[in-house]
């Protein structure tokens, strides 16, 4: 069991107590009464599509090094917190997701009780073996004296949501269609035995969660395999 005093936020999922003690701009969660305060859509891309998005990114060479935000909020290159490539999703794979999304989105409004407006660009995210991304949340950067989190800085007003959807799965195998290590892992919601949450998805699985500090996340590293994950996040009216 974990030292942090837990408080539970829906049927089998419990966050830290320090996070309701600070100061969050975005404490939007889910109903209580849900199983679990994220939603998984599971096969929101076939494994024959997923296969396809692998092949075409494998082909193209103008990947960038993914950004941080800094102190100042500017944007820079720092492989000591995220190490990880970006690519673009290719126009006929962009449609089957905008039109997959439409397909679900009253199911995603629904569940988080809210009305989407807007979305950012598709980034294709590429993990290869030792790439990892630290602790971080969605909408906001993470304030710190001595090591302790005193709170939490909002930058990224247009994210209240964040979709992750995996072209590949976690698995043992290590080829070109799995990965091995490199879990989502929420780094302040536990299960009832006090662990944390992590997400060890299939290839077409898409997660959805809400892009403020109660869901804090990183990519662990990646011990074999090839991780790749379409992500995506959104602007919406709460309800």
């Amino acid at each position: 069991m974990t030292k942090q005093k837990l408080e539970q936020i829906s049927n089998y999922v419990y966050c830290d107590s320090l996070l309701n003690s600070l100061d969050i701009e975005t404490k939007l969660l889910p109903n209580p009464y849900y199983d679990y305060p994220y939603l998984i859509i599971k096969d929101f891309f076939s494994k024959e599509v997923c296969s396809e998005i692998i092949k075409s990114i494998k082909k193209d060479e103008d990947a960038i090094d993914a950004k941080v935000k800094s102190k100042n909020y500017a944007n820079h290159i720092n492989k000591n917190i995220r190490k990880t490539k970006i690519y673009k999703l290719e126009q006929e794979y962009k449609k089957i997701y905008n039109k997959m999304f439409k397909l679900h989105q009253a199911k995603i409004e629904n569940f988080f009780n809210i009305a989407l407006t807007t979305s950012t660009k598709i980034q294709v995210l590429e993990y290869t073996k030792g790439s990892f991304y630290v602790a971080h949340s969605d909408d906001s950067n993470m304030i710190r004296k001595d090591d302790n989190l005193i709170g939490f800085k909002r930058i990224s007003n247009n994210r209240k949501l964040t979709s992750v959807l995996f072209a590949t799965g976690h698995g043992s195998s290590g080829d070109i269609n799995s990965f091995f290590g490199g879990e989502l892992l929420f780094n302040y919601l536990y299960d009832e035995k006090g662990n944390n949450i992590k997400i060890e998805p299939d290839a077409g699985d898409m997660i959805l969660f809400l892009s403020n500090p109660y869901f804090t996340h990183e990519v662990l590293e990646v011990k074999s395999g090839y991780r790749l994950s379409i992500v995506q996040w959104h602007d919406a009216l709460i309800n």
